[in-house]
C-alpha cells in the first residue's frame, strides 16, 4: 500500500498494485482497475517513487526473513 493526499488534505492508502496509470493534468489522478479514480495533490513522480519504494519493500521482504527469524529464535 501506498500513502497519498486526497486534495481535501485525507490521507488514503492505496493498493499499489490496483493502479494502471497515473495523469496530471493539473491534478494528479490515480485510475485503478476497478475503474475508480483518485484525485491527489502528490505529483504523478512522486506517486510513481512511493510506488517503486512499495514494490522494493516487498521484493526485499522474503530475504529479510531468515534473519529476522534467526534473531527471534
Amino acid at each position: 500500500m501506498i500513502n497519498v493526499t486526497r486534495l481535501d488534505h485525507k490521507p488514503i492508502y492505496v493498493n499499489a498494485n490496483m493502479i494502471v496509470f497515473i495523469e496530471q493534468s493539473p491534478d494528479t489522478v490515480i485510475s485503478l482497475i476497478n475503474q475508480d479514480k483518485l484525485v491527489v495533490r502528490e505529483s504523478a513522480p512522486e506517486v510513481v517513487e512511493r510506488i517503486i519504494a512499495y514494490m522494493k519493500r516487498i521484493h526485499e521482504a522474503p530475504y529479510l526473513l531468515p534473519e529476522v527469524a534467526r534473531r527471534e529464535a
